[in-house]
């Protein structure tokens, strides 16, 4: 017998899906009959004039508002100046070097710290954080910015994330303690760090343009922004997960509300902290590319142009040095996250601190050297490699050999897959979609989450953005879809595999240092321009969730669980299929959560070839410096997101509660 509350499920899905795919199908000969227009397209006398408004608002506070002793433009000076005089010595110190006087008076002070003495500094913070291992990786991928000639780029990088990492992570850590202290505080924090974590990184940029201006200091602020969220969250979780029995004893050895938080808590907490300052520093690095699309250079700067100029070459190599760079810090901050205590060297300071009076006596002996031997200060130009042309002939070997094969595999995707479903969800009445998105919340989560998914998705709609909203739904679901077939069976052998979970999951963590604008240059140059390739660059940017929450759950199964099913006499393959995937589907629900997250960020990246959905709206905001349209657009992405959000929160809570977990 099929139990009542199963069958009363699938009627209503069953139900809800016939009538959404009898209106997408008809909607256009229900409109020719009905002569009701307002069945396909909301009305634009209905709309909302959003874009007017925000835009007028931040003319208003950029010209006219002011506070009583200074204006709003003073504000914004003074917190550009703040972050600009800090950068502008880490560029002297890294690159251009410091100078006296101004113009063609100038004179150079000192130089510059030679490639060396940076090369020697990261290593000697390697192997403090861990051991000689770290140390020669960390000095290698180092090493390879100069070999390849990155280095001026990179160090410009380096600048900068050298200022937004310690912004984002005391301004993150900060606003987290306060959340943890103050209850209301964290209510009202909570909604704002989920709009900023969904709201697309363009969207940040159109403001930030208006109010900072074109430059660098406009760049650091963007990347602050864009990078302080986890930090927030991770501090929250990482107070709240301290013992109780420490916290007790810090209480019973009479510490104040002060010495408690700084000398007991967040001393406890310094481990799980960690793992947040390394999430700062890879979304610093991630945004470094669209950063310099208002003048943070570097980097980022040679991927992009490189990318406008269909230089393959020169956009991969550029794109491996970000990678180079990203796998240096990333391994350093992780190692600095599970560093034990070590007991303290004796002697005198150059004994009790070897590496800081190496660093020391290399910087001091390059900047001597370096007057007399050039190649000690910088890199010498003859000894600089290039794989430019290997990529770019690899490229079109590939093309030339594989086109047929690439164009038939493209074709069979598009009309069996991409085309149809696109045809589902634009052809969807932007009424019955409010409707039925609030009855799909309302039956997953209760009914706050499905009005508020209603209330949402009317946003969308009252904006004039419902058929952009649908073409990123469609295209975020089909790669979502694929990137979870893909993702879930490799997830499965990394848990099941010790070995290929060692391959599987360095791969994964390869992927995840990739900046995202990488991914664009060898899809582009493979499949040109379209819907296609944006799904492909969606699927490899979205992946890693996938993989790591499916081989995550599937190892957190109890054992004695899992002793229980070999008692039984249960095979392998029953094992795998009717005790550790039913038990891990909560971990599956959550890495479906996260891809999805993915995939949406990388969507509006994916404006930049071709795709006409709201990334490409937020795209043509920034490019016309159009704040109301970018922020409007953001928002709706974000809706998408946060609606996405609950409903699979609240699949993988019921799950938790049905598994008694």
């Amino acid at each position: 017998m099929i139990p009542r509350a199963l069958k009363s499920d699938a009627l209503f899905w069953g139900v809800l899906f016939t009538s959404t795919w009898l209106l997408s199908t008809y909607s256009f000969q229900l409109y020719k009959a009905l002569d009701a227009r307002w069945i396909v397209r909301f009305p634009k006398s209905w709309q909302l004039p959003l874009e007017n408004h925000i835009s007028e608002f931040l003319d208003w506070l950029v010209g006219s508002a002011g506070f009583y002793f200074f204006s709003f433009r003073d504000l914004t000076r003074a917190i550009s100046a703040m972050i600009e005089a800090p950068y502008q010595v880490l560029r002297n110190l890294l690159v251009e070097g410091f100078t006296s006087g101004v113009g063609e008076t100038a004179v150079q002070v000192a130089p510059a710290l030679s490639w060396i003495a940076v090369i020697v500094t990261i290593m000697a913070i390697g192997h403090y954080a861990r051991d000689w291992f770290l140390s020669v990786l960390v000095g290698v991928c180092f090493l390879y910015l100069a070999v390849f000639g990155q280095w001026e780029s990179a160090m410009i990088t380096l600048a900068s994330v050298l200022i937004s990492v310690p912004i984002g992570v005391v301004g993150g850590l900060l606003l987290g303690i306060l959340a943890y202290r103050v209850g209301w505080f964290e209510r009202i924090l909570r909604p704002i760090l989920d709009l900023m974590q969904t709201v697309p990184v363009f969207a940040y940029l159109v403001p930030i343009l208006i109010l900072f201006g074109f430059g660098p200091v406009a760049a650091l602020v963007a990347t602050v922004i864009y990078a302080m969220p986890p930090m927030v969250r991770i501090t929250i979780v990482a107070l709240n997960s301290v013992p109780k029995e420490v916290i007790e004893a810090g209480r019973m050895a009479g510490c104040r509300n002060r010495q408690m938080m700084w000398k007991v808590l967040v001393p406890s907490a310094i481990p799980t902290l960690m793992v947040g300052v390394n999430q700062v520093i890879m979304l610093t690095l991630n945004m470094v590319i669209i950063a310099s699309m208002i003048g943070a250079g570097g980097l980022g700067f040679d991927v992009l142009s490189s990318l406008r100029r269909l230089d393959i070459g020169g956009g991969i190599e550029a794109g491996l040095g970000i990678v180079a760079m990203a796998i240096a810090l990333d391994r350093a901050s992780q190692a600095f996250a599970k560093r034990s205590m070590r007991h303290p060297l004796e002697g005198n300071i150059l004994q009790r601190h070897p590496w800081t009076g190496t660093v020391f006596l290399v910087i001091a002996s390059t900047l001597i050297l370096g007057q007399f031997v050039p190649a000690v200060q910088t890199y010498p130009d003859a000894l600089t490699l290039t794989t430019g042309p290997f990529w770019s002939n690899a490229m079109e070997w590939i093309n030339v050999n594989f086109f047929d094969t690439f164009e038939a595999i493209k074709t069979v995707i598009l009309q069996w897959l991409l085309i149809p479903v696109k045809k589902f969800f634009t052809g969807i009445p932007w009424a019955w979609g409010i409707i039925a998105t609030a009855l799909i919340a309302w039956r997953v989560g209760g009914w706050k989450i499905g009005l508020l998914a209603g209330f949402l998705m009317m946003f969308i709609a009252a904006s004039g953005l419902w058929s952009k909203a649908m073409v990123t739904i469609y295209l975020c679901g089909v790669s979502v879809l694929l990137a979870t077939i893909i993702g879930i069976p490799l997830g499965i052998w990394a848990a099941e595999s010790p070995r290929a979970g060692r391959v599987i999951l360095g791969l994964m963590d390869t992927l995840q240092t990739l900046p995202s604008f990488v991914y664009l240059i060898p899809v582009v140059m493979l499949f040109r321009v379209g819907d296609f390739s944006a799904m492909i660059a969606v699927i490899l940017y979205a992946l890693a969730p996938a993989v790591r929450y499916a081989a995550h759950g599937l190892k957190e199964v109890p054992p004695a669980l899992i002793e229980a099913g070999l008692m039984s006499g249960c095979t392998r393959r029953q094992l795998l299929w009717r005790i550790k995937l039913p038990l891990a589907t909560p971990h599956l629900f959550l890495g479906l959560n996260q891809t999805i997250m993915l995939a949406l960020s990388m969507l509006v990246i994916t404006a930049l070839v071709g795709t006409r959905d709201l990334g490409q709206e937020v795209y043509i905001a920034l490019t016309k410096a159009n704040a109301g349209q970018g922020i409007v657009a953001g928002l709706s992405v974000a809706f998408i997101a946060i609606i996405t959000d609950r409903v699979i929160n609240a699949l993988a809570s019921g799950r938790r509660e049905r598994l008694g977990i």
